[in-house]
């Protein structure tokens, strides 16, 4: 019998092979509305149909943008959840509130893990019940690197030896990244970006303090300015996207 090793226990408890990056564009003074009804509503009867609810977000610098992140097994398996979960009674009894709550919610990119071992490992997250209110002071870092082409295995490994070696070292706690999911979208009634070929990695601080600091580190870091950000300049077409994150009560990626 072959012995398993770190690396396959690791890829064993991660979630998930496809997921999903959903931004959401709201009327303005609606995200507190929309985000009581998706953490009440949303977030079991999803699972229920094979869908994993990773996360749920405020966006810290735009008070009208709501962000979450939901997983599948597979493009297959994902067509047949969505399908269950939006043509199913919890959706058709909330969706003419959810939807009067946005402006757009066609900002989506389908992500798969750049590595077997990258995705997110949620086994040591435990989500609150129904009802919990005590928002986490954590803060969830989503930067999304822009590429002219799709990611090349290159990329990765500056990545993975180079980048995620010198965030670590000057504070971030990464916790998964991810390259875009070129398969054709197995759910079109819900649009995702086409198109698009990107490079996106979660990290997770303490509070916001913690991230001040962490990128007070990065503009003093020699290696940051020097070898990363050469590095950078090589591969990414253009600045990076930075979404900074504050999980909601029931978030259960939260740090």
């Amino acid at each position: 019998m072959t012995e398993p090793t770190p690396e396959s226990l690791k890829e064993a408890h991660l979630c998930c092979p496809v997921v999903e990056l959903r931004q959401y564009t709201l009327h303005p003074g609606k995200r507190d509305a929309l985000i009581d009804l998706f953490d009440r509503e949303f977030v079991e009867t999803q699972e229920a149909f094979g869908i994993k609810v990773i996360g749920q977000f405020r966006n810290v610098e735009d008070p009208d943008r709501f962000v979450w992140l939901r997983g599948f097994r597979d493009m297959a398996s994902r067509a047949k959840a969505l399908q269950n979960f939006y043509g199913g009674p919890v959706w058709k009894a909330h969706r003419e509130t959810a939807n009067a709550t946005m402006v757009d919610s066609d900002n989506v990119l389908l992500l798969r893990p750049a590595l077997p071992t990258s995705g997110f490992s949620l086994e040591n997250m435990k989500r609150p019940p129904v009802g919990a209110d005590k928002v986490p002071a954590s803060l969830v870092v989503a930067t999304i690197y822009y590429f002219e082409a799709p990611v090349t295995p290159d990329f990765v490994d500056f990545f993975e030896h180079t980048l995620k070696q010198a965030a670590t070292s000057l504070g971030a706690s990464i916790s998964a990244y991810f390259v875009t999911e070129n398969s054709e979208n197995t759910f079109p009634a819900l649009p995702v970006r086409e198109g698009e070929n990107v490079f996106v990695w979660f990290s997770i601080f303490q509070d916001p303090a913690a991230y001040v600091n962490y990128v007070a580190a990065l503009s003093r870091s020699e290696r940051w300015r020097g070898e990363v950000s050469k590095g950078l300049a090589r591969h990414v077409k253009r600045a990076p996207e930075i979404l900074k994150l504050a999980p909601t009560a029931r978030s259960q990626l939260r740090g």
